[in-house]
């Protein structure tokens, strides 16, 4: 026996088709998205915008957060970086929000959305909204040095790919 629609297994849903909307996220709604659901990463600290993709009972699923780009030399004024995507499972949401979150950007005048996927990670949802590879980026030691503390954010020793938005 399946179980019913209305009080979702976590696991069952992921198999099942969810269709799914776009619907506006204020900032502390996906802060606290990314909190419950991320497997790997806090909230960044800041943001641009976020969207978020809603099931047909209007219950959040997804999120994606878009900020300013982390690296110092890609933040050039019309560079995006999508900075945390986060689902529940359901499937096909992490596509929609890329695709959404470059629209969106061009729609505000930027002409380049970016972000990282970590080794181990496909990038199916990527390739899914059609963006594409331009780099690897090697692992390395973290950010923290003598002169500059930092706290290890969980990307110390990670290979990364880095994506594009294309079109």
């Amino acid at each position: 026996m399946l179980p019913h629609l209305s009080s979702p297994n976590p696991i069952w849903v992921r198999w099942c088709h969810v269709s799914l909307r776009l619907v506006p996220v204020r900032s502390r709604e996906a802060a606290a998205f990314v909190r419950e659901w991320h497997r790997h990463h806090a909230p960044p600290a800041g943001q641009i915008f976020a969207v978020g993709a809603a099931d047909g009972d209007d219950i959040l699923r997804a999120v994606a957060i878009v900020g300013r780009p982390v690296a110092r030399h890609l933040d050039d004024r019309t560079t995006l970086e999508v900075t945390r995507t986060c689902s529940d499972g359901v499937r096909n949401a992490n596509s929609l929000l890329y695709g959404a979150a470059w629209r969106a950007a061009k729609a505000l005048g930027y002409s380049r959305l970016i972000t990282y996927t970590q080794e181990g990670e496909s990038g199916a949802s990527l390739r899914g909204a059609n963006w594409r590879v331009i780099a690897q980026r090697p692992a390395r030691p973290g950010w923290h040095t003598p002169s500059r503390p930092r706290v290890s954010r969980g990307s110390a020793y990670v290979v990364r790919t880095l994506w594009e938005a294309a079109g």
